[in-house]
Parts: C-alpha cells; sequence; structure tokens
C-alpha cells in the first residue's frame, strides 16, 4: 500500500491509490522533477492509444450531433474576428490587463516598496504568465482532441471531435499573437501543467484522455477565462477571451456527454481508480497557479519558494480562482459519477465541496459563462 509520495514529485500520490501512483509516476519524473517543459524547446511523448474506425459511419448520438451542428455553425476567424489594430499599453491604467487586487502582488511586502512603474511591469508579467499557460494548456488540448478523435467510438462523436480541433488551433493562434504582439514575453510551460499534458498523451485509454482534457483542463480553463475577463480592462483581451470561452462551453459538454453513461456502466474498482486519477490532477491543477516562473524572475532573491507558496494560496487571488475553477469542475465529476461517498474527504481537505451543487457548466446559461455583458453574450448552450 501507497502511503507517501516521494518528496521530488511534489504533491503526487495524494490519493494513495498505487495504480494511479504508477500511471502518474513517468509523467511526474518528466515534468516534476526533470524539468523537461523547461530544459527543451520541443518535447516528444509517446502516444499508446488505439484509432478506432467506424465503417458504417452509424449517427446515433443526438446531444453530441447537437454540438456538431452549433460548433458548424459558430466558427470565427481569429484573424479577422479580432481588432489587432487595438494598441495595449501595460502602463495605461484606465486600460488595465489586471487590476492590482485581482492579483497576489499587493499582499507581498516586496512588491509594496517597489516604485508603482516597476508594480506595473510586474503586474504585466504576471499577466503574461498566466496567458502562457493558457496557451500552453490550448497546444495540450489541440493534441489531445486529435487523439480523441481517433480514440472515440462513436462517430457523431468524431465529427464533433474534428470541430474541437480547429477550436483549438484557433486558441493557440490567437493567445500566441497576443503574447508575442501585445505583451512582447511568452513564459515556458509550468512544471505541473507539463506533468498533466504528459499524463494525457501518454496513457493509452480514451476515457482518460477525455477526463483529463474535456472535463478536467477546459473545465478549469472555463473558469480562468471568465475571471480574468471579468477583471480585464483591456478591450482585446476581453473580446479575445469571451470568443474562447463560447468554444471551451462545448468542449466540456462534450466530456460530459460522452463520460456519463460510460462512467455509470464501469466496473467499481475501474471507476475507483478513475475517482483517484481525476484528484491527483486536481490537485496539479491547482498547483499550475503558483506562479513559479514568475517567481523564480522576480522574487527568489528575497524568500523561500514556501514562503511564495504559503502568500499566494492564502491569497484573495487564490480564493478566487479556487472558486470559479472548481464550481463548475466538481459539479461535473459528480455528474458523471467520480464524487463518490469514498473520493469526497479527499475533496473536502481541499475546502472543494462547497461547489458540488452549483450547476455544471454543461448547464450554464452564456451569462454564466461570460459573467457579464448579457447583450454581448451568444446563447450558444441555450440552442445545444
Amino acid at each position: 500500500m501507497l502511503t507517501t509520495a516521494p518528496s521530488a514529485l511534489g504533491p503526487l500520490g495524494r490519493s494513495r491509490n498505487p495504480r494511479v501512483f504508477l500511471d502518474l509516476a513517468g509523467p511526474a519524473v518528466r515534468g516534476l522533477l526533470l524539468k523537461k517543459g523547461k530544459r527543451d524547446r520541443t518535447a516528444q511523448m509517446p502516444a499508446h492509444h488505439q484509432a478506432h474506425f467506424d465503417w458504417d459511419y452509424e449517427r446515433n448520438r443526438p446531444e453530441l450531433a447537437k454540438l456538431y451542428d452549433a460548433a458548424k455553425r459558430d466558427q470565427w476567424d481569429g484573424a479577422t474576428a479580432l481588432p489587432w489594430s487595438t494598441e495595449v499599453d501595460p502602463f495605461d491604467e484606465s486600460r488595465e490587463l489586471m487590476p492590482e487586487h485581482t492579483l497576489p502582488l499587493a499582499e507581498l511586502p516586496s512588491y509594496r516598496s517597489l516604485p508603482r512603474r516597476r508594480q506595473a511591469e510586474q503586474r504585466a508579467d504576471l499577466t503574461s504568465w498566466l496567458l502562457s499557460q493558457f496557451l500552453h494548456g490550448e497546444q495540450g488540448a489541440l493534441f489531445a482532441a486529435c487523439q480523441v478523435t481517433e480514440a472515440v467510438q462513436w462517430m457523431d462523436g468524431k465529427l464533433y471531435g474534428s470541430t474541437q480541433v480547429v477550436d483549438e488551433g484557433r486558441h493557440v493562434e490567437v493567445f500566441h499573437r497576443y503574447l508575442a504582439e501585445k505583451l512582447g514575453k511568452v513564459y515556458p510551460i509550468n512544471d505541473n501543467l507539463y506533468t498533466i499534458i504528459d499524463a494525457l498523451m501518454t496513457d493509452g485509454r480514451w476515457d482518460l484522455k477525455f477526463l483529463g482534457m474535456q472535463i478536467m483542463i477546459e473545465g478549469l480553463a472555463l473558469g480562468a477565462f471568465g475571471t480574468m475577463r471579468q477583471s480585464t480592462r483591456e478591450p482585446l483581451l476581453k473580446e479575445l477571451l469571451q470568443y474562447v470561452i463560447t468554444d471551451e462551453a462545448r468542449h466540456v459538454t462534450f466530456g460530459v456527454v460522452a463520460l456519463r453513461d460510460y462512467y455509470a456502466a464501469l466496473p467499481e474498482h475501474e471507476r475507483r481508480d478513475r475517482e483517484d486519477w481525476a484528484y491527483e490532477i486536481s490537485v496539479l491543477l491547482r498547483n499550475r497557479f503558483l506562479a513559479h516562473e514568475f517567481y523564480e524572475e522576480h522574487y527568489a532573491h528575497c524568500m523561500s519558494r514556501r514562503e511564495w507558496n504559503a502568500a499566494v494560496l492564502r491569497s484573495e487571488f487564490m480564493g478566487r480562482f479556487r472558486n470559479t475553477l472548481f464550481r463548475r469542475l466538481i459539479p461535473n465529476l459528480k455528474r458523471i459519477h467520480l464524487l463518490s461517498d469514498r473520493i469526497r474527504p479527499h475533496y473536502g481537505a481541499l475546502g472543494l465541496l462547497v461547489y458540488e451543487h452549483d450547476k455544471p457548466a454543461s448547464e450554464l446559461r452564456p451569462i454564466d459563462l461570460l459573467e457579464c455583458d448579457p447583450a454581448e453574450a451568444e446563447a450558444k448552450l441555450l440552442r445545444v
């Protein structure tokens, strides 16, 4: 029986499930210990899934067919839909990228002692770090969507999956263009995020690709994008995030529809492993927002990483992110039968069970997703 995880692998092993530990040990070694996301400009991750062909082309999943129709109808061009001529000035207080009170920096004495210009530079850098992690996550989502489209066993799922591949490619395009042209800075991938993407790419089970990407990464991204869109006063970023959010809502719905009945019929011991796997990924997802790459650049000289982690975890910033991120994830885990009484204490220890009765992301109205400007919200989910 696994009792503790090696300290070098950080939080891995909290579920005390030896099978799940072994599944995630390789990605954790490569991501958290060897830091492969930072050592090389490229990464090779072996894929071990089966491609499923259907020579009958039977269309028998009406919910997925509706998602496919909605995705075809709502495509947009990242090059022409957004006003790229908009000037972005990180020092323009009337168009703040992220206001000071929405970030953890204001609670740090070292930050408060800086001149106002240096404070603005750090806020811009932390915004660049957040958007860089979104960019890296979208590249992972692009590759995962390709694998899911190959592996899913329903033709309606394959057809919808083809639209998600296009969506994710477009998201990579717009996030990279914003970072390169408007902010001029891209941070390397966070070790926790690299570990998660490695785990998804290298696991051969099709349902874990759905669970990890569609339910967890996309679900948390949906919350993160909504939080940033609500906070920023920079008009180009606000509009970019609105477009991306409406795509992501479909992606989460895809995961719920695909896994709901499948996990209900799964043998108990296999469903237990999925529960523990989802919990381990939840901890990694929370830790990806500790912004260690930003810390190494700006604060490693004056405080330890332990002190930095404690400051971020207790900050209003992390509380707000935790609320927005997990209030959509936890209800969806419950909806796909991965929130049993056995696993509940683990989420309770993280303070996340308070969200279990909230609406799942796939049931939210567009105004819930965008959280502002109801006149601008498109009723995409209502039409699905």
